[in-house]
């Protein structure tokens, strides 16, 4: 929610101000890291067609995350058990994640008919640009990496967290005992500062598919919706999501900025909440707590 927003932004502000600060660990005492984003906010928000309302309250969402990942001081996610949507988009943006081996990641918004849009579906195209060796296929990747976003997939435990790409091999760690969660993420905070954190730079060099990864998204939701494994909604969905993990209609294999992407993200996340069907989704989850699958 917003008080989650302004105090991350406080957070950094306070740790930017005074060499005192050595960095910054996000974690609470409550029974659920973050269960996700106010979905009643943006459900009243789309009833009542407040798009550039919602529209600033989505942007609000991704300049917080980018700066707490561009900020100055190292941030360490300290996640336990639910961290989902918006949740675990500020895990995706942390430094380093130090998770209580019993966390549930993942990005779920596709049940409430929309898509990641707080930098989640940035962030996932950014790690497969990453991840990429020579000879991968960018598109068996971009593939998987879109299936873990349109099937909501989320981590049974931290460890299946990696395998997902929630949590990232080398640099994020689990913990056993919840008790010395928070105690490791203070140290990895100071270790970062220690061995001389430089603050990132904001990145313009991700590779994106184009219409030749398009192509194959939208081929892939159609034959999907013709087997009636998906409905109508669901093909649209996927349809806004390829368009963004693709970066759009590009003609050919381009580098794009994270910024691009996160416009993307975002246009698709409105445009998504002026359909019918998904305030329908949202209505179901707020009112009867079950994702309406229409």
């Amino acid at each position: 929610g917003s008080e989650v927003i302004e105090g991350l932004n406080k957070a950094v502000d306070l740790a930017e101000s005074s060499s005192d600060w050595r960095g910054i660990v996000v974690s609470n005492e409550g029974a659920q890291f973050s269960a996700g984003a106010n979905v009643g906010m943006i459900f009243m928000l789309a009833v009542e067609q407040e798009w550039e309302e919602l529209d600033h309250a989505v942007r609000v969402f991704q300049t917080t995350m980018m700066r707490m990942r561009y900020s100055g001081i190292p941030v360490v996610a300290a996640p336990h058990q639910l961290a989902l949507g918006g949740g675990c988009e500020l895990c995706l943006h942390a430094d380093k994640v130090i998770a209580h081996a019993e966390t549930y990641m993942g990005l779920v918004e596709f049940g409430i008919g929309v898509i990641p849009a707080g930098g989640g579906t940035k962030e996932f195209v950014l790690r497969l640009n990453d991840e990429l060796h020579d000879g991968d296929m960018r598109i068996n990747r971009l593939r998987d990496r879109f299936l873990t976003i349109g099937q909501a997939k989320v981590a049974t435990s931290a460890n299946e967290a990696f395998e997902y790409g929630y949590l990232r091999e080398g640099i994020d760690e689990v913990v056993v005992n919840r008790r010395d969660q928070i105690a490791r993420a203070k140290r990895a905070a100071v270790e970062l500062a220690e061995a001389g954190y430089t603050q990132p730079v904001q990145r313009k060099d991700i590779t994106v598919a184009g219409q030749e990864g398009l192509g194959i998204v939208y081929v892939g939701a159609h034959s999907m919706k013709s087997g009636n494994y998906i409905s109508e909604h669901d093909q649209l969905i996927s349809e806004k999501l390829g368009f963004v993990m693709c970066g759009g209609d590009l003609s050919s294999r381009t580098d794009v900025s994270e910024q691009y992407l996160l416009d993307l993200e975002r246009e698709a996340f409105v445009s998504l909440c002026m359909q019918r069907k998904t305030l329908e989704r949202m209505q179901s989850l707020i009112q009867k707590g079950k994702i309406l699958r229409n």
